[in-house]
C-alpha cells in the first residue's frame, strides 16, 4: 500500500493564467475615452474646417484671381499684389491705421496700468469699480457706442456744450479732417477695461515683501515702480501689448459708423479694414480685397513676430 504521506503534492492552480490581463482592459477603456472626446470635439473640428480654414484657403485662391462675386473668378496671378504698389488710397489707409495703432494702444495700456495700480491699493467696492471700468471694453466696439460717439463729438454734441460753458467755440470734431481720427483714438483708449483687469490680476501676484524690502532700503514710489513693478509685470505688459495691437489693426466698426462707411472726411478715418470692405463689397472687387486681407495678415504676423523676438530683451520671467 502506498502511504498517503508519500503521495506527491498537487500543484496549486495558476491564478495568473485564469485572470484576464489588465492591459487590454486599460487599452479598451482608453479607446472609449478617446472616442468620447472626439465626439465632443467634432463640432469644434467641423467649425475649424468650415468656418476658419476653408474660407482662408478660398480667400488665398481668390487673391490670385479677378473675382467680382457675380462672374466666375479669373486667374490673374500676382496682378492684385502689384496693384497695391500703385494704390494711393491703400497707402493712405495704411498710414491712418498705423497712426491709430501706434498712438491709441500705448495710451490705452498706460491708462489701464494706472487705474490698475490705483485699484490695487485696496479701494472699497473693488468689484463694483472693476465691473464699471470693464464695461467699455464690452461696448466699445458696438454700433450703438459708435453712434453715441458721433453724437458726443458732433457740432452740437456734449463736448461742444461743455466747451461753450467756458466760452470756447467747439469744432465739428468728427467732421473735421484734423480731429476725426483723434476721436477714434480716444474711443479706443476709453475701452481700457480688459487690459486693466489683466494688469490688476498681475499686480495681485507680485509679493509684497519686495516692496517692503525696497521701502526699508529707502526706495521711493517711482523707484519701486520701475525697479519692481515693471520688471515683474513685464510678461503681462507683453501679453496686453500683443493682444491690443492685433485688435487695433482689425478695428472696423468705429470708423464705419462715425464716417458713414466712407472713411471721411478726406479719408482721415479710412482704416485699412474699412478700405478692404469697400473694395470687396462696395466695388465688388473681391479678388483685390482678398489680396488686401492677406497683406493685413502678414502685417499683423510681422509685428507679432517682432514683439516676440524683442521680448527677450525686456520681458522677465521667474525662471
Amino acid at each position: 500500500m502506498v502511504s498517503l504521506d508519500s503521495a506527491p503534492p498537487t500543484a496549486a492552480p495558476d491564478d495568473t493564467r485564469s485572470r484576464p490581463s489588465p492591459a487590454p482592459r486599460r487599452r479598451r477603456r482608453n479607446g472609449q475615452d478617446n472616442a468620447a472626446a472626439y465626439v465632443f470635439l467634432a463640432p469644434w473640428f467641423v467649425g475649424l474646417l468650415v468656418i476658419t480654414i476653408g474660407p482662408m484657403l478660398a480667400s488665398l485662391y481668390f487673391s490670385f484671381t479677378d473675382y467680382s462675386l457675380i462672374a466666375e473668378p479669373e486667374w490673374v496671378g500676382l496682378d492684385n499684389y502689384r496693384r497695391m504698389l500703385e494704390d494711393e488710397r491703400l497707402h493712405t489707409s495704411l498710414g491712418v491705421t498705423f497712426f491709430y495703432v501706434f498712438v491709441s494702444v500705448p495710451l490705452q495700456l498706460a491708462l489701464a496700468l494706472l487705474l490698475a495700480i490705483v485699484l490695487d491699493r485696496g479701494v472699497r467696492g473693488l468689484s463694483l469699480y472693476r465691473s464699471v471700468y470693464y464695461l467699455p471694453s464690452l461696448l466699445g466696439g458696438s454700433v450703438a457706442v459708435a453712434i453715441l460717439w458721433r453724437q458726443v463729438f458732433g457740432a452740437e454734441g456734449l463736448i461742444n456744450s461743455v466747451l461753450g460753458l467756458f466760452g470756447i467755440a467747439g469744432e465739428g470734431w468728427v467732421s473735421h479732417p484734423d480731429y476725426a481720427l483723434g476721436t477714434l483714438v480716444v474711443l479706443n483708449v476709453w475701452t481700457f477695461g480688459a487690459p486693466m483687469v489683466i494688469f490688476l490680476a498681475g499686480l495681485r501676484q507680485i509679493p509684497t515683501m519686495y516692496y517692503e524690502a525696497a521701502a526699508v532700503d529707502g526706495a521711493g514710489p517711482l523707484r519701486r515702480f520701475f525697479r519692481i513693478t515693471v520688471p515683474l509685470l513685464s510678461p503681462i505688459v507683453f501679453f496686453n501689448l500683443v493682444l491690443q495691437i492685433i485688435n487695433a489693426f482689425q478695428s472696423f466698426t468705429q470708423a464705419f459708423v462715425v464716417s458713414g462707411g466712407t472713411g471721411g472726411p478726406s479719408d482721415s478715418t479710412l482704416f485699412y479694414t474699412l478700405y478692404l470692405y469697400d473694395r470687396g463689397f462696395g466695388s465688388f472687387d473681391m479678388g483685390y480685397a482678398s489680396a488686401m486681407a492677406w497683406l493685413l495678415l502678414m502685417i499683423i504676423a510681422g509685428f507679432t513676430a517682432i514683439h516676440f523676438l524683442a521680448s527677450k530683451y525686456w520681458v522677465f520671467y521667474d525662471d
